[in-house]
């Protein structure tokens, strides 16, 4: 079962947050702030929203630099080089330790390759949910021992692809709010059931199919 998380769900513009707050309706332990990365106060971890090299000099990824240190960006780049051979593919996320106590963890989730569109594809929902599944696996890591990690409470998280991306707000929120129902609710079996009506909550918005 997934641990216990707060979720915090930040922009600093009136509509993403409304498109937040439409899109996670009835979902527990959710903050909308409006805020940007640099007003919040301290949280676990934060999600990146950047891209598959950890290129970290625009948009929120350069405000998370500019507070944590370039070292912070290297590291980042060090895992990726390491682990995934200097690409780390969209679906995929790491936990990177900031150096900061009041705020000691990122989650680095690209949402694209290369900076450009991703509208009309599944990119945030996957981000969004390997951020979760990353969480979930350095939480039992540090459940177990051995690790001298702390456990992640509070994860902040942007509206994911509105950027470069050029995902709307309402479609980012409502991928990211289908990866958090869906870590908040695993299957107890797998089968195609399953795996279509999981296809169908992230591919549709109601009846109208908005992921290609």
């Amino acid at each position: 079962m997934p641990f216990p998380l707060e979720l915090w769900l930040i922009h600093p513009e009136p509509e993403a947050c409304e498109a937040f707050h439409q899109r996670f309706e009835g979902l527990p332990d959710v903050r909308v702030l409006p805020a940007r990365f640099e007003e919040l106060g301290p949280h676990d971890c934060f999600v990146t929203a950047g891209n598959a090299f950890g290129i970290m000099t625009a948009g929120i990824d350069a405000a998370v630099v500019a507070v944590h240190g370039p070292a912070l960006m290297e590291r980042v780049q060090r895992r990726i080089v390491g682990e995934y051979l200097g690409e780390q593919p969209v679906g995929s996320c790491f936990i990177e330790s900031t150096g900061t106590p009041a705020y000691p963890y990122v989650a680095h989730a690209p949402t694209m390759r290369m900076p450009g569109p991703i509208d009309g594809t599944d990119a945030v929902y996957r981000a969004a949910w390997a951020a979760l599944l990353a969480v979930y696996r350095h939480n039992g890591a540090a459940r177990r021992g051995g690790t001298g990690e702390r456990e992640i409470h509070t994860l902040a998280m942007p509206a994911l692809g509105t950027g470069f991306g050029g995902v709307g707000y309402s479609e980012s929120a409502r991928q990211m709010a289908a990866a958090y129902r869906y870590y908040l609710h695993p299957p107890h079996r797998l089968d195609w059931d399953v795996a279509v009506a999981r296809h169908k909550g992230i591919s549709f918005d109601g009846g109208t199919r908005v992921v290609r």
